[in-house]
């Protein structure tokens, strides 16, 4: 009998305890996949918007409302600025140019669209993604990458900003 009051009891302290002790999770997450036929590098990027523009502010000095509808272009610009000094890829040992395509808002995320062009056959691809890791410490950026017909996935942080994958 008293394990039919007890077991509850407890049940619902673990509940109410939990409840808060919410913990935010800082985490982006970017796809990256070699399209040979097109010979091009697309790049998915997902980003919490708030998290950037808070980010973004850290490094510009400047308040920024990437994502929001008080954004303006010098925002969008600035957006443009921080992806490509943060997130750059190597082809075979070569910089290449990653562009930036466009954007969208889904619910609270702001989806990037990039690529490279371009891009024959490789041997080696390196990817360094610094994206929010000096304005969080608690950041990590989840990359997949996919080519040849493999995915592979890889943890960015902030001790651990490059990754060289060989093919």
């Amino acid at each position: 009998m008293k394990k039919r009051f007890v077991y509850p009891l407890l049940g619902l302290l673990f509940l109410s305890l939990s409840a808060f002790a919410f913990h935010k999770f800082y985490v982006g997450v970017f796809q990256v996949e070699y399209a040979a036929e097109k010979k091009m590098i697309q790049i998915t990027s997902r980003i919490f918007i708030d998290d950037l523009n808070n980010g973004m502010e850290k490094k510009y000095h400047k308040k920024t409302f990437v994502g929001t509808e008080r954004e303006t272009p010098a925002d969008a610009d600035l957006l443009k600025k921080y992806l490509s000094e943060n997130f750059t890829i190597k082809v075979n040992g070569q910089t290449k140019p990653v562009v930036f395509l466009s954007k969208e808002v889904e619910g609270d995320v702001l989806v990037c669209y990039s690529r490279i062009k371009d891009v024959e056959k490789f041997k080696t691809i390196e990817i360094v993604n610094t994206i929010l890791v000096d304005w969080n410490a608690e950041q990590q950026n989840i990359t997949h990458i996919t080519a040849f017909g493999t995915k592979r996935s890889v943890l960015f942080t902030g001790s651990s900003r490059k990754e060289l994958l060989k093919y």
